[in-house]
């Protein structure tokens, strides 16, 4: 291998790792002694500080980390403090409405209404802070509760739960149709 490649390497593996990579590890994948992948990597940090580059290599008691240089701080900060963009799917719409209408509910009884495995679907909504564990069933098993949070209130403009649609008992008619339809001609194909 060229030199060349050995910093491309360690590159890889300190920007893949994300954390600090120890010099005896570096040096067993690259297949060097620990005194030569040291030189690389001293090179490698000496060519970055110079460079218009926003990362650098740190050493950190006989270990080795990509870190972002001090003056790219501020950048940081004001990406961070940009609000993140949700995509809720349709799955998680589904999910997040049975949460909702149905609060305190359990994983099992949100499978039950979809029919399908909801772990992802539930965990995303508790992610984007939508969805919050309430407690704990008292049951065997002592299933967690789910309901919703502040955040869904103020995502969707509502001051509460109470606020929220309700279906008059035609559309719950028309709904359950539909959906004996759609039972129907999966059934028939």
């Amino acid at each position: 291998m060229e030199e060349k490649n050995y910093k491309a390497i360690i590159e890889g593996i300190l920007f893949t790792m994300g954390e600090s990579v120890e010099l005896e590890k570096i040096a067993g994948v690259i297949e060097l002694d620990k005194k030569k992948t040291k030189t690389i990597i001293e090179e490698m940090m000496e060519e970055w500080n110079n460079s218009d580059r926003g990362v650098a290599i740190m050493e950190l008691d006989g270990a080795y980390q990509m870190c972002t240089k001090p003056e790219m701080y501020e950048y940081l900060i004001r990406i961070a403090k940009q609000p993140k963009r949700r995509v809720l799917t349709d799955v998680l719409l589904e999910t997040l409405s049975i949460i909702a209408y149905k609060q305190p509910v359990t994983k099992i009884e949100i499978e039950k209404i979809r029919g399908v495995s909801s772990d992802h679907a539930v965990n995303k909504l508790v992610e984007y802070n939508l969805v919050c564990e309430l407690g704990r069933l008292d049951a065997p098993g002592r299933p967690l509760l789910f309901g919703t949070t502040e955040e869904f209130l103020r995502s969707f403009g509502v001051h509460s739960i109470d606020e929220l649609p309700v279906l008059s008992p035609v559309q719950v008619e028309e709904f359950k149709q539909e959906a004996e339809e759609e039972m129907h001609v999966k059934l028939d194909v």
